[in-house]
């Protein structure tokens, strides 16, 4: 469990202190003891140009170029199932794939054709096929009985606010541009309010047709933060005086919980964005919360600065 936040106002900012959370370990730290036919990959991408990770006929997506890729490479047909499955726009920087083949279908004509793969040349590999967008960070033999998805205990996710009054290109693909000044006391208080157990229907959209599961979810913390300072800016220039003062114009809400429902997090941020332009208070997210009606929410933060940052396993 985690304990609450402390946090520290110094001149308008909040700044992270010493915490206590619960040890996760990540997917690079298994040991591969047991042995099966399969891998876990950790990849990172961004999802500006794809329509999601999940696998969908006639559009690009992350998990569609990465099973062909993986395909390409090992020279059998194999399987994926990702810990979480980003929408379209949505970025990861420690997204985790289980990789599984039958090894009485192919030939195995690539580097899983005999013994064990070699791992560190499949990344490579996937690296040169892949290109900018898609990056293979590790790979690994997991546990036998290991899954992306279902032996994850925990994701977290970042959402990253460019607050400026005036936009940068660079920042376009991912983050949201906020021109308005925002009260970010008040946004954590309100962030704080949905730590816990809770029904989080309010801040779930529901696909249609889908069977009617609970949206109980354990949120183990919201936190805001923003960096002291920002050196790539075009006015930096280092060892000049003042140069480190410039403030950061980014702002970063981390989010860390069991599981999430889909567009939860966009939900989440949509709203307490309004709390810091004073549009709604922090009652009021307590309120929304409590009340179960999506209604109760502006129109949700666009995907462009989410990204699933890490996921925690046991």
């Amino acid at each position: 469990m985690l304990s609450s936040l402390d946090r520290t106002a110094r001149s308008g900012r909040f700044v992270r202190v010493r915490t206590h959370v619960r040890r996760w370990t990540s997917v690079s730290g298994v040991s591969p003891d047991t042995a099966s036919s399969g891998l876990v990959l950790v990849v990172s991408y961004d999802g500006t140009d794809f329509h999601g990770f999940a696998e969908n006929v006639g559009v690009r997506t992350v998990g569609g170029v990465l099973r062909s890729a993986v395909q390409a490479v090992l020279g059998r047909p194999v399987e994926i199932t990702c810990a979480g499955r980003t929408d379209a726009g949505v970025h990861a920087a420690g997204q985790v794939v289980s990789v599984r083949w039958d090894e009485l279908t192919g030939s195995g004509s690539g580097l899983a054709g005999s013994g064990p793969v070699d791992t560190e040349r499949l990344r490579k590999s996937l690296i040169s096929m892949l290109g900018p967008e898609v990056v293979v960070r590790s790979v690994a033999v997991p546990p036998e009985g290991f899954d992306a998805r279902f032996s994850a205990i925990g994701r977290t996710y970042r959402y990253v606010l460019w607050n400026h009054a005036d936009p940068d290109p660079f920042e376009a693909r991912t983050a949201w541009w906020v021109p308005e000044p925002l009260d970010v006391e008040a946004m954590q208080a309100a962030g704080d309010s949905l730590v816990g157990e809770h029904d989080f229907t309010t801040f779930c959209r529901r696909p249609k047709g889908e069977v009617e599961v609970s949206l109980i979810r354990r949120v183990e913390y919201v936190r805001w933060i923003r960096p002291d300072w920002m050196s790539n800016h075009p006015d930096y220039e280092p060892g000049a005086d003042g140069a480190d003062q410039i403030p950061s114009r980014r702002l970063i809400m981390e989010i860390s919980a069991s599981a999430f429902c889909h567009q939860m997090v966009r939900s989440i941020v949509g709203l307490l964005v309004e709390v810091g332009r004073g549009r709604r208070t922090v009652d009021d997210v307590a309120n929304a919360l409590r009340s179960r009606d999506r209604s109760h929410l502006p129109t949700l933060a666009p995907p462009s600065g989410l990204t699933l940052w890490r996921v925690h396993y046991a």
